[in-house]
């Protein structure tokens, strides 16, 4: 399919932060196994939903491994015909088939040194998945056609967008490539999971296009935001991307407002939190956990009410910027060190 290898160009400190974009506990603590990951050669397997990021955390672990000067590859198994993967990445012999006119190196070589990135790896057929298991065990690629293998020194990072675990209980997934391939499990939270994010990904996709128009002065209504905080985003980080561009485009002024959002985001903006029903049953109930139900929940509004403004959603709920911050630590609403704790509100 004539891919070509990719190389990182970034700086790799300076890289974690803009490539993996976020404050919530769940996007901290996925920058940290990241760069505990990267260093090493241990293969990965990244699950999440689709449009979660998946092939930017793949991206981000190439960037700070000693592979980073080597190529990234990255291939999408449902992307391509199943006849044509094995070609694809294990390349072919002149002949060895119908249209076969020379010799092809296959994208497995074509990543030797570097990184492979083997994305909807579940789509993958099983008889290929023997081979990819070779690849894993033993260093070797056998194009098809030829009589001996050759030697390649890959990494293999893979991702999915449905449960593997499952699909090995159906026999549609070869359970020793499975426990092969997630050495490192990693799991990526939808977008709806970390709503706090959304502001600062806003921005930051809202940044990228102020580069690229120089002198585009861009900014998004509080309102516009407050409903972006409450829709769903199905398509997650991937959706919310496209959504700014999509708003760039419409907005005539320097202002997105909500007149200019789909109608489907605005018809589902969540209401307010509902109250709370509880019953002490026989039982009994953890009051402790309630507390903190109640605690996350409110501060999510206040959040959602100031677009994100954590000074101003300290002072709705009444409280010092000090014991907001304890909070947000306490119910895992936001990463702590996004706030200044040495200021009160």
């Amino acid at each position: 399919m004539g891919l070509q290898p990719k190389y990182a160009e970034v700086d790799a400190p300076f890289a974690i932060e803009r490539m993996l974009v976020g404050e919530h506990p769940a996007i901290v603590k996925l920058r940290a196994l990241v760069e505990r990951v990267a260093p090493t050669e241990v293969t990965v397997l990244i699950t999440g939903e689709s449009g979660t990021g998946k092939e930017v955390v793949a991206q981000a672990i190439h960037t700070l491994s000693t592979r980073s000067n080597q190529p990234f590859v990255p291939v999408n198994c449902a992307a391509i015909p199943h006849d044509l993967l094995e070609s694809e990445m294990f390349g072919h012999e002149r002949g060895a088939f119908t249209g076969a006119a020379g010799s092809r190196h296959g994208l497995l070589t074509t990543a030797d040194r570097g990184t492979i990135f083997l994305d909807e790896i579940g789509e993958m057929p099983k008889g290929l998945q023997a081979k990819l298991l070779r690849v894993l065990e033993d260093g070797v690629v056998r194009a098809v056609g030829a009589d001996r293998s050759t030697r390649v020194n890959v990494r293999v990072i893979a991702a999915s967008n449905v449960d593997l675990a499952a699909s090995v209980a159906r026999g549609a997934f070869r359970e020793d490539l499975f426990y092969r391939l997630q050495v490192v499990p990693i799991v990526i939270a939808p977008l709806r999971e970390r709503r706090s994010d959304i502001p600062l990904l806003t921005e930051h996709f809202l940044e990228r296009i102020r580069d690229r128009v120089p002198g585009r002065e861009l900014a998004i209504s509080r309102e516009a935001m407050v409903t972006m905080w409450s829709y769903d985003w199905p398509g997650n980080v991937r959706e919310l991307e496209n959504m700014v561009e999509r708003l760039a485009i419409l907005c005539e002024g320097s202002i997105i407002d909500t007149s200019i959002l789909p109608e489907i985001m605005v018809a589902s903006a969540r209401p307010a939190t509902p109250p709370m029903k509880v019953e002490l049953g026989n039982g009994g109930v953890s009051l402790n956990n309630l507390v903190r139900e109640l605690e996350g929940r409110l501060i999510n509004d206040a959040l959602k009410q100031t677009a994100g403004n954590k000074q101003a959603a300290a002072r709705l709920l009444g409280l010092k910027r000090t014991t907001f911050s304890a909070k947000l630590r306490r119910c895992g609403v936001i990463a702590p060190a996004s706030l200044d704790e040495s200021e009160e509100g």
